[in-house]
């Protein structure tokens, strides 16, 4: 059984750091991409970052680009995210998402709320 399970988020003010774990289980480390979406209240959910297990290319959403860093550590098999700077709309409730580039197959966590205050 495949398991994405974030931790890290909480409450932090503007210009503050927070590091996002996503620890997975049941799929094979440089076998799937990995990235972070975010959904804010009343908005649709939006890519924030992904990085791939052929070659560790990342991408990163223009609003948080040299904010935020995505790296990932097979041995651990848990990608993280560093956020920095934190801004009032950063603010969502964060999820991972794996491909799993053998079945073709999308995996969700269940999400990590982040509340930047101003």
């Amino acid at each position: 059984e495949v398991q994405l399970v974030e931790s890290g988020g909480g409450l932090v003010q503007t210009g503050g750091s927070l590091r996002l774990s996503c620890a997975v289980s049941g799929l094979t480390p440089n076998n799937y991409n990995i990235g972070w979406f975010r959904q804010a209240p009343g908005k649709e959910r939006e890519g924030v970052s992904c990085i791939t297990s052929s070659d560790d290319s990342t991408y990163y959403a223009d609003s948080v680009k040299g904010r935020f860093t995505i790296s990932r550590d097979n041995a651990k098999n848990t990608v993280y995210l560093q956020m920095n700077s934190l801004k009032p709309e950063d603010t969502a409730v964060y999820y991972c998402n794996a491909v799993d580039l053998g079945q073709g197959m999308y995996y969700w966590g269940k999400g990590t709320l982040v509340t930047v205050s101003s």
